[in-house]
């Protein structure tokens, strides 16, 4: 039985970033995973869908190509096929660099599905054959998968993003049931092809965990791309045959040749045995963990999508950090509080921190600077203006406690906020920080001065 100090099941954005991170600390480390390196997010998840919207991007850049002043003679129109072949070729690009930096740091690899045997070894069963290996201390970061509710039929008209990722052909009509962020992306990816969408979400808007105001301003720019957003009511009463899926919204039926279902997520934990290994899950299955991401079983980690808490895979990189150190001697704390969210909408959404509803809800009293990028000669000179830069302050400090962008290049713009935030900066000294001209982060300069009302590029009143 081969020993080593630190063992990772799951090889992920949190679990490769792990295994890594220990073995740079001196740990002789194994990483076990059943599947593909890199996990959701490379896979089936956040490139390969960011891949195809790359795509999609420059097919909307040529359509408008004349109101730059260039004219493209021709008929223009996706080519889906080499979309799906460009994708392939980006994600098998990636999945062999992470493959490299494993060996670079000598992480040894296993190839299977690993399950405990104990709290301190794992079996590895791989096409009828296994072997097991022993670990001082473990990391568990399997992930999740879609999650699909009873009430919907099976049939393969009814899909998830997985399969989505693959379709063979544009649909011509696709209805989605969630109007959660992986929704809205694929429905503004589809959209932008010619698909007939139509968004079905159960509560009052789409993206109902972010800031209000930027869901809304996404929402009014779906509807104006034709996108149909049902809000407030369920689909219900769905059927699923060899050409479509029909279902109604209260009184009204709905119909597509694609149900995309999508409403959130559920823990992998089919085949790890854990019971064996004493840890414990919550009521929905996913895995406590304390700041340490420590489980209840001293020397056994879980990070990522299996904690439950923060699905994002820079998330569950950072907690792979944190894991990776605590198991090899290092003390490392996981603060979730100022992760990033990146929406890849048209336009798209950039947030940190608590929005506008938290603040409320929490009682807490704060001032609000907020700039439009329509205010901005970069964003009208790219022809992209729709949106804004909106900073959240506590009236009484000026320590910035949320930043929450929707536009142009949203998902790279939050960057700037991040370490600001973390840094305790407040909107005062981050209005400052001189920014360059013309640039579309200029709009965060001046929305850290629109808090005081101090932005000259947008009207306010002189001051008595």
């Amino acid at each position: 039985m081969q020993e080593f100090d630190v063992i990772v099941i799951g090889g992920g954005p949190g679990g490769y970033v792990a295994a890594i991170r220990a073995a740079k600390n001196g740990a002789n480390t194994a990483l076990v995973e059943r599947k593909d390196l890199g996990g959701t997010c490379l896979n089936i998840g956040c490139i390969p869908t960011k891949t195809l919207i790359a795509g999609v991007d420059v097919f909307h850049k040529a359509k408008h190509a004349m109101e730059f002043g260039v004219k493209i003679s021709g008929d223009i129109s996706p080519d889906w096929s080499a979309m799906l072949s460009r994708k392939e070729k980006v994600l098998s690009t990636l999945r062999g660099g992470i493959g490299m930096l494993l060996k670079a740091a000598g992480v040894t690899v296993f190839k299977g599905q690993g399950s405990f045997v104990s709290r301190n070894i794992v079996n590895v069963a791989d096409a009828g054959s296994s072997e097991q290996i022993s670990g001082k201390k473990i990391i568990i970061a399997t992930g999740s998968e879609t999650l699909v509710p009873r009430f919907v039929p099976k049939g393969k008209r009814v899909i998830t993003s997985t399969e989505l990722l693959s379709i063979p052909e544009i649909p011509k009509s696709l209805l989605i049931l969630g109007g959660g962020v992986i929704g809205c992306e694929f429905a503004c990816l589809f959209a932008e092809l010619g698909t007939k969408v139509t968004i079905v979400e159960m509560l009052d808007s789409i993206m109902p965990n972010i800031d209000r105001e930027c869901s809304a301003t996404v929402a009014a720019e779906m509807k104006k791309a034709g996108i149909t957003i049902m809000n407030g009511k369920p689909l219900a009463d769905i059927v699923a045959d060899e050409k479509k899926v029909s279902g109604k919204v209260g009184d009204e039926v709905v119909s597509a040749d694609y149900l995309l279902v999508s409403i959130g997520r559920k823990n992998v934990l089919d085949g790890l045995n854990i019971e064996a290994a004493g840890v414990k899950t919550n009521e929905r299955g996913w895995i406590p963990v304390d700041e340490t991401c420590r489980t209840n079983v001293p020397g056994i980690y879980a990070i990522g999508d299996a904690v439950g808490k923060i699905q994002l895979a820079h998330a569950a990189s950072a907690m792979g950090v944190v894991a990776a150190d605590n198991a090899t001697g290092k003390k490392n704390v996981y603060d979730g509080s100022k992760v990033p969210g990146c929406i890849f909408t048209t336009p798209e959404v950039g947030s940190v921190g608590k929005s506008a509803e938290q603040c409320a809800a929490e009682g807490l009293q704060t001032k609000v600077g907020k700039f439009p990028f329509a205010a901005l000669g970069k964003a009208l000179a790219i022809n992209e203006a729709n949106g804004f830069c909106k900073i959240i302050a506590d009236a009484n400090t000026d320590e910035i406690l949320g930043v929450h962008i929707v536009g142009p290049h949203a998902t790279d713009l939050i960057a700037e906020a991040c370490p600001a935030m973390h840094l305790e900066c407040t909107a005062r000294e981050l209005g400052k920080a001189i920014h360059a001209h013309p640039t579309l982060g200029e709009a965060m300069m001046e929305a850290a001065h629109a808090v005081h009302g101090e932005s000259a590029h947008i009207p306010s009143k002189k001051k008595r």
